[in-house]
């Protein structure tokens, strides 16, 4: 019983059953249909009144034909609008009668008379007469065989007859009743294991046709995509148990066909296995490997990269790879990883030698009268083959570090790939870019290293430069590059790139990502990062060249007592170093005894050394102890004791001593042996000679050195030996 309600004239009509469907009842009945189709619950009522009228089905038939023999177009239109009506219901029983075998192409026939539509459409004829159903292998249950042709036949009304006016919800049920027809086929044909013998036995044949060879792949293709519909543990015991037939052995042989349509179908069949279970392929490359000394299945997959197929195979090849050398985790068996080893030691040099060879033919074709570095189109490898290289590249570079790093440092295989910036292909030259984006997104030192050590930037700088201010995808991809290099403070290569690159970079310099790299060059340089010596070969230029010891010796000669007042000052302001035996005393520089840098004869005529006054021995001594300061073993926690200030009565004591040494400088014939001993006791043998000079200024009145005798204990004359470079030993 349906409730009918119209708002516009407050009626409201009770049906307990429909109509007998004919002609004169058919607008009636099209207009209940469609009214109550508004809301969920009145679509389910009216789907029962038509499942309850047994004959609706088998009377909508008759009438069809009725009208088609009759040729009653507006009866046929209405036909249509009804049928569709009945779609749209999405009534689950409404689709398994209507679907079956039984009523399938007559509601088909009645889909063909859309009002909108200019002409009749003949879909009946078509599914007829050109929809051809193949079978490989023959099959002999009926059930599968009618399975296959509904299957067919509803995906035709939902992708051909009706795409564009089924709405979701219908969609979707219709897309189940698909995928429950595929599961059930699959089941019924792997559960017949005589099928299954029987499809591997004729594609091992050696006696096929290659028509017949070409029916048996692509029917095992569509089996496999069918096997989508069946439960995941399903399809994984289907995988495996195609994989033990000697799938894989089949694969093999049709790789080497040079049929498209059979190397596509192959691939296909590749990328289930992949998608279902890797290691199933991995497992049987390993062993393939392991066991023959000719090319195997991953040999074909690298030569199929190369080989000039379509763009959709190469996708294919290149997507296999991929998924044979990712997700290697931890615990995989070890003859799974074994195929990244195989790739890397046979086929990786082949796919970098044919970007190299490329680039090879390019410069023989410009060495033509076309002339010197002219680009031109190269035909050994096409756009595509190198593009797909590139990627698995990246890919490698990504998820096998160390294996590519070892390939980089022991070959030129990054000059042989960044050849590609001569190439006319905008898309190649972006994809040396790229490379080396990624290379450098390691942050390897040792590949950072080999960059610099070769000058590996330089065809990404002069591409960049070549470019100009043209803004495309070049442009953003060195500027990105060097903004990385700037954010992740890679200082060896801010340094290589700016020293070595400026000058042609200097022209981009209003660009804000130039501007911001030289900054952080200056940076570097004003934080006291050393220039690194850029090395362009195989040896290194040193840009700053130390003392040789030569000249350390000579500048390091001085007198011991020149200058002592200004040592003693110098001792309180720059930093004590440790001394060369690893001991915590602080040094300070000191020259030998000679009298400066030049020795002049000592029988100066015209110099008349003024008169000193003699000190006693004990005020020289009391003299000589402000010359070092005292020596403080370093703090437990590391840092330097304050350094003890020196008192006002110290000052003239620095005076006499000074003037003693000029002294000495200038009588150095009074006592030639007392010049300087090695490793003498130089504490002990100056005070002799120049004890009665200094007794003169104290008669003078000068009392300065009056104090001396005053000093606290711990400043006492060390009676240690001590060498040129540490005259006096104070603590």
């Amino acid at each position: 019983m349906v409730l009918l309600s119209y708002p516009s004239s407050g009626l409201f009509i009770e049906f307990k059953r429909l109509p007998p469907l004919d002609l004169s009842s058919l607008s009636s009945i099209l207009k209940t249909i469609l009214e109550c189709s508004m809301t969920e619950r009145m679509r389910v009522s009216v789907a029962e009144l038509i499942l309850q009228y047994h004959d609706f089905f088998p009377q909508l038939v008759n009438l069809l034909r009725t009208c088609e023999s009759s040729g009653n177009m507006d009866a046929l239109h209405m036909i249509f609008r009804l049928v569709k009506g009945i779609i749209f219901l999405n009534s689950s029983a409404i689709f398994d009668k209507i679907f079956s075998d039984d009523f399938i192409l007559e509601i088909i026939g009645a889909l063909e008379y859309d009002p909108e539509a200019r002409s009749v459409q003949n879909h009946r004829y078509f599914l007829k007469e050109h929809a051809i159903f193949k079978e490989a292998i023959p099959i002999k249950s009926a059930s599968v065989v009618s399975k296959i042709h509904q299957t067919y036949r509803i995906g035709y009304i939902k992708d051909v007859i009706l795409p564009r006016v089924v709405d979701d919800a219908t969609m979707a049920s219709i897309a189940a009743i698909i995928h429950a027809n595929n599961a059930a086929v699959v089941c019924l044909l792997k559960d017949d294991s005589s099928f299954v013998k029987e499809l591997f036995t004729k594609m091992r044949s050696s006696n096929i046709s290659a028509e017949s060879k070409r029916e048996l792949v692509l029917f095992l293709l569509e089996f496999c995509t069918l096997s989508k519909s069946l439960q995941p543990v399903q399809q994984l015991q289907l995988s495996r148990d195609l994989a033990s037939e000697g799938v894989f052995d089949i694969m093999s042989d049709v790789l080497q066909s040079q049929d498209k349509v059979l190397i596509s179908a192959g691939t296909g069949i590749l990328v289930h296995f992949l998608n279902q279970d890797p290691n199933l392929l991995r497992s049987y490359i390993a062993r393939q490997e392991n066991s023959q000394e000719g090319n195997s299945l991953l040999g074909f997959l690298v030569q199929g990269m190369v080989t000039d197929f379509s763009e959709s195979l190469h996708c294919q090849f290149l997507e296999i790879l991929k998924i044979l050398m990712d997700g290697f985790a931890a615990n995989t068996p070890t003859h799974h990883r074994g195929v990244i080893d195989v790739f890397h030691e046979k086929h990786l040099d082949k796919l970098i030698d044919v970007i190299a060879s490329s680039q090879m033919d390019i410069t023989q074709s410009t060495s033509s009268p076309v002339g010197v570095g002219t680009r031109v189109e190269d035909k050994s490898a096409k756009t595509e083959i190198l593009s797909n290289i590139c990627e698995l590249l990246f890919f490698c570079v990504v998820h096998h570090p160390y294996k590519i790093k070892v390939n980089f440092l022991r070959s030129n295989s990054m000059e042989k790939i960044l050849t590609l910036t001569c190439r006319r292909e905008k898309i190649l030259v972006v994809a040396a870019v790229r490379f080396m984006r990624t290379v450098i997104s390691r942050n390897d030192e040792l590949l950072l290293n080999h960059i610099i050590k070769f000058n590996l930037l330089k065809p990404i700088i002069e591409v960049f430069v070549e470019n100009g201010d043209r803004y495309n995808m070049l442009h953003s991809g060195v500027l990105e590059l060097l903004e990385y290099i700037r954010k992740e403070n890679l200082k060896s290569l801010v340094i290589y790139v700016t020293e070595y690159f400026w000058n042609q970079l200097a022209r981009f310099e209003k660009l804000g990502n130039i501007q911001a790299f030289r900054l952080k060059y200056q940076q570097l340089m004003e934080n006291g990062e050393t220039t690194q010596s850029i090395v362009i070969g195989m040896r290194k230029k040193t840009e700053e060249r130390g003392l040789d010891k030569e000249e350390e010796d000579y500048f390091n000669k001085g007198s011991d007592e020149e200058d002592s007042a200004k040592q003693s000052a110098r001792a309180q302001e720059q930093p004590l170093d440790k001394s060369a035996k690893g001991s915590d005393i602080h040094q300070l520089p000191a020259r030998s005894k000679s009298g400066g840098l030049v020795d002049y004869d000592d029988d100066d005529k015209g110099y008349n050394p003024p008169p000193k006054r003699t000190v006693r021995a004990d005020e020289d001594d009391e003299a000589l102890i402000i010359k070092r300061s005292p020596v403080v073993d370093k703090q437990a926690d590391g840092k330097s004791p304050k350094k003890p200030k020196l008192e006002p009565r110290f000052i003239c004591s620095k005076i006499v001593a000074a003037a003693r040494s000029d002294l000495a400088d200038k009588q150095g014939s009074l006592s030639p042996a007392s010049s300087m001993k090695s490793n003498g006791d130089i504490g002990e043998e100056e005070p002799r000679h120049a004890s009665g000079s200094l007794d003169r200024t104290h008669e003078k009145g000068d009392d300065c050195t009056k104090d001396a005798g005053n000093l606290p204990s711990e400043m006492t004359v060390n009676k240690t030996k001590a060498t040129d470079s540490e005259p006096y030993s104070v603590r």
